[in-house]
């Protein structure tokens, strides 16, 4: 009966919402119960990217039941209310011995804040479902539509002075990017997904000039916007998903480069990293970039720079792009310098200084044409969506193939 109930959704352009309340596969069925759910997971993986697929859970979700959300575009469960595991607290003590609650092992702040396995959680089912009406607000119904244009009363050409203020020239001082992107979105109406996880990227839905947009940026309040494992992660979805269905995706860059450490290194943040690479590369959209501070190494690169296939990149004046921040970039240019000289901290001091003022600017890029044109902070929403309606009818063809291999 779902099997069915997918056939037509696909057949009429339709998107498909599961609610989702299952103990999994009836013991008693046997082999039956199996293959009913191998016909949904089936469908839900040659349907994905054909027509959106939104999946609630409303209640204890266990085995095959897990599966099919977990192939569908966006997960949302209610607080309180809703679990999602493999196997349940009695077989993990069984096999493994340890104690834990449902809660514990597969509630709704879990899958939200630990795992990513949910993209949104609601207080009760009536704000889940109104999330999900909202989600379906910004996506067209099929991947053969254009996303749904909805009249807005905010001027296209609203200046913004406040985020003169907002964001500080001192590339130290953390700013709130949210607080950016609320001030140039239409209305400051910003829905953010997998708000809790992987806080140092922020992605999310909102519109400018009244066309659905996807926002991605890194978020400087957190481990100072750099990229790890599960924010190359959450940020490559969330781009795959955006250009499955013809949204164009708007970046914000503010990033000091991939998080060092063993653990991130031995955790294959390379592996990881080259998701967001390989997402960015891929995606056929608009792709428009805005550089407000620093944009540092192959962290520049994976935030959609205009070698990665970015349409249009704009700076502005505060905008930093290079190979490295200029106190480790002083250490190693000049090292033998710094070391030779009588006074080797006045000397790193200088050198550092130097450096700035050569390379940690927007004018050096924008010189070579990797930036389109360096704007004033308070001009930025115009200029966005003077650029979106530029290329609301981009076409770009791509060499014919089965299917790419992600490096997942």
């Amino acid at each position: 009966k779902i099997a069915q109930a997918m056939d037509m959704a696909v057949k009429v352009g339709a998107p498909i919402v599961g609610l989702n309340d299952s103990a999994g596969a009836r013991i008693q069925e046997g082999v039956d119960s199996l293959s009913g759910y191998g016909e949904v997971f089936y469908r839900n993986a040659v349907y994905s990217g054909v027509v959106p697929q939104i999946s609630a859970i409303l209640g204890p979700c266990a085995g095959g039941a897990v599966y099919s959300p977990a192939i569908t575009d966006f997960v949302l469960m209610s607080r309180g209310s809703s679990y999602m595991f493999i196997t349940g607290p009695e077989v993990i003590k069984t096999v493994t011995r340890e104690e834990v609650s449902f809660e514990e092992l597969g509630g709704a702040d879990v899958h939200a804040k630990k795992s990513g396995v949910a993209h949104l959680e609601g207080e009760n089912e009536e704000e889940v479902l109104e999330l999900i009406r909202k989600i379906l607000s910004f996506l067209p119904s099929s991947a053969r539509e254009k996303p749904p244009k909805r009249p807005t009363d905010d001027p296209e050409d609203r200046a913004a002075p406040e985020l003169l203020e907002m964001v500080n020239p001192d590339p130290r001082r953390p700013y709130n990017m949210h607080e950016v992107i609320r001030t140039l979105v239409d209305e400051g109406d910003f829905l953010e997904i997998h708000p809790t996880w992987a806080r140092n990227i922020i992605v999310g839905l909102a519109r400018l000039g009244g066309r659905p947009v996807g926002i991605v940026a890194n978020n400087p309040r957190f481990m100072a916007g750099a990229l790890d494992i599960d924010a190359a992660d959450k940020a490559a979805r969330f781009i795959r998903t955006m250009d499955a269905f013809n949204l164009p995706l708007v970046t914000f860059v503010d990033v000091t480069g991939f998080l060092p450490g063993v653990a991130q290194e031995h955790g294959g943040i390379i592996r990881h990293g080259a998701k967001m690479l390989y997402a960015y590369a891929e995606a056929t959209v608009p792709k428009i970039t805005l550089i407000t501070r620093k944009a540092y190494g192959g962290a520049y690169l994976a935030m959609n720079s205009r070698d990665m296939g970015a349409d249009v990149v704009l700076a502005w004046p505060t905008a930093a792009v290079a190979v490295m921040g200029a106190e480790g970039a002083a250490n190693i240019v000049f090292r033998r310098e710094i070391q030779q000289s009588p006074n080797p901290e006045a000397t790193r001091a200088e050198k550092i200084r130097e450096y700035k003022e050569r390379f940690d600017n927007p004018w050096i890029a924008a010189g070579r044409g990797y930036i389109d044109d360096v704007i004033p902070p308070e001009q930025t929403r115009r200029h966005l969506i003077r650029h979106l309606r530029m290329l609301e009818d981009k076409h770009e063809e791509r060499p014919w193939k089965k299917h790419g291999n992600i490096p997942l």
